[in-house]
């Protein structure tokens, strides 16, 4: 039988979509060229008794009514699958040398903060986050589904965040006149983006910003069960979600996208796998280049000319008989910089592969749920994140893997010694297990051409009006994934709910 929906990858977006086509109670089957659905989103399990996420550290958009919470109430999932909320009063500490600064939810008293460590530019400050509200909202309404009244009644808004569609988070911090020290501060996040102030879109940022403000969360159970308890809604209608299978082609008529030949990595055979629809999950790109670029509108094959995000470096580690609670942490992130500028710091490590002075963020979380199962109970997990180009890893993938294993321990060094300098002095002696990850390791685990951590990168260029979306121009054939919706955890649930509505025609998205 020939499904309703054929799900080519199973990243986050495509796992929300066929969830909620499965639950509607449509046919659905889901190829995935990993042992592990999830995407980015996927857990693995070291030594038997770690288990880590691949990428997700913290996500918005959870609590009661948000986008996320109406999603898995309408799945029967949202008892189940709940979420731990970061400290309000702090959910984000940005350290650099001489300042700290802990990001509240609250505007107001961010605007305090900001006031009491930089007081001569008290003004700016409160206009720069007064700037940021109203362009978050304004680009509320302008997400799809757009209605035109709420434009006419919020004009206001709507007015402020279209002054910034071609500006980058540093254009709007020169306009405000902010001191050095504060733009690090505030734009400390970045490597939720990967991209330094002046390249980043202040969308993005002001989209991230404000979600995490709103409430920044953590599963209670960890995010595998997250993607465990989609696949379920998946298969308990009917539904298959098919691993180790690889798609090598589409298959065409006309313009129709009739299907796939997908490989079964365990026993090389190819197959063929038709649908009614095919959704494509896959990096849409790679898709284009497999289907041939020409067969698509002239229209979408300008939108598919965007350039890859940039990639990371991560470290996953498990320390023991050590409780990073007395050292400062908890729930919440810590963002360090050794730079007091992010575009320079960026460039050191991006540009030169100079890890030297790095900038990077800490997680932790065996911290943020009391649910346990990531590791022992005398043990915790911190993770580590930085920015890495994927060329320069590449090279030494390819020409010398003693020099690529180097690099990657130098970065790893680099890190731990600024940990122990700065945070836990000891860290090192309570260290029992950590594996390092490079953009090439992305490239091999999560299937993402150049290791890109975000689809397309996330400057004002890509986050324009000329972005891609689900449209493909083909018969029959979507897009659904970070380049034709939004990365992340919930832009990705979000991406997946706009796609369903609008082939379903039920309405989950409401005024979000």
């Amino acid at each position: 039988m020939k499904p309703d929906y054929l799900i080519v990858g199973s990243g986050l977006s495509a796992l929300v979509f066929g969830a909620l086509m499965a639950n509607s109670g449509k046919s659905v089957q889901v190829l995935e060229a990993h042992e592990h659905p999830g995407g980015f989103g996927h857990t693995f399990t070291m030594a038997k008794k770690y288990t880590f996420n691949a990428q997700f550290h913290y996500v918005w958009d959870c609590g009661e009514g948000q986008l996320v919470n109406r999603v898995l109430k309408k799945l029967g999932l949202d008892q189940d699958v709940t979420f731990e909320r970061y400290d309000p009063d702090g959910f984000d500490h940005m350290r650099m040398p001489g300042y700290a600064l802990d990001i509240p939810s609250d505007p107001q008293e961010l605007i305090q903060r900001l006031a009491m460590l930089f007081p001569a530019h008290g003004d700016r400050l409160r206009q720069f986050v007064h700037d940021v509200e109203k362009t978050g909202a304004g680009l509320k309404r302008l997400a799809p589904p757009v209605k035109p009244l709420e434009l006419l009644k919020h004009s206001g808004e709507v007015v402020c965040a279209v002054q910034y569609l071609n500006s980058t988070l540093q254009d709007v911090f020169d306009k405000f006149q902010l001191p050095q020290a504060a733009q690090t501060l505030l734009a400390l996040q970045w490597l939720d983006f990967l991209l330094p102030p002046n390249q980043l879109s202040f969308y993005a940022w002001v989209a991230l910003f404000r979600g995490y403000q709103a409430g920044a969360f953590y599963p209670t159970q960890h995010f595998e069960q997250v993607i465990n308890s989609l696949v379920k809604v998946i298969e308990s209608h009917g539904g298959q979600v098919l691993l180790n299978h690889e798609v090598t082609n589409f298959r065409l008529a006309d313009k129709t996208v009739t299907g796939v030949e997908a490989m079964d990595l365990t026993t090389h055979q190819t197959h063929e796998f038709t649908g009614k629809t095919v959704i494509c999950n896959l990096d849409p790109q790679r898709a284009a280049k497999m289907i041939g670029e020409e067969k698509f509108s002239k229209t979408v094959r300008r939108k598919l000319n965007y350039e890859y995000s940039a990639s990371n470096y991560m470290v996953y580690c498990v320390v023991k008989d050590l409780d990073l609670r007395d050292y400062g942490f908890g729930k919440w992130n810590v963002s360090h910089t050794g730079h007091h500028d992010l575009n320079e710091a960026f460039a050191q490590m991006y540009e030169h592969n100079d890890f030297s002075n790095p900038s990077f963020a800490i997680t932790t979380p065996t911290l943020l749920t009391a649910a346990r199962g990531d590791c022992p109970d005398d043990c915790q997990i911190v993770e580590f994140l930085t920015v890495a180009n994927y060329d320069y890893f590449k090279q030494l993938w390819d020409r010398d893997r003693k020099a690529y294993r180097q690099k990657k321990q130098e970065i790893l060094d680099s890190i731990l010694d600024v940990v122990e300098k700065h945070y836990v002095p000891n860290f090192r002696k309570h260290l029992v297990f950590h594996i390092t990850g490079s953009p090439t390791t992305n490239e091999r685990f999560c299937w993402c051409p150049n290791g890109n951590s975000y689809g397309s990168s996330l400057t004002p260029r890509n986050m324009g009006l000329g972005r891609l979306n689900h449209e493909t121009s083909l018969n029959q054939f979507y897009f659904c994934n970070a380049s034709s919706g939004y990365p992340g955890f919930a832009p990705t649930f979000w991406t997946g709910t706009l796609l369903y509505q609008r082939l379903s025609g039920d309405v989950l998205l409401g005024d979000s």
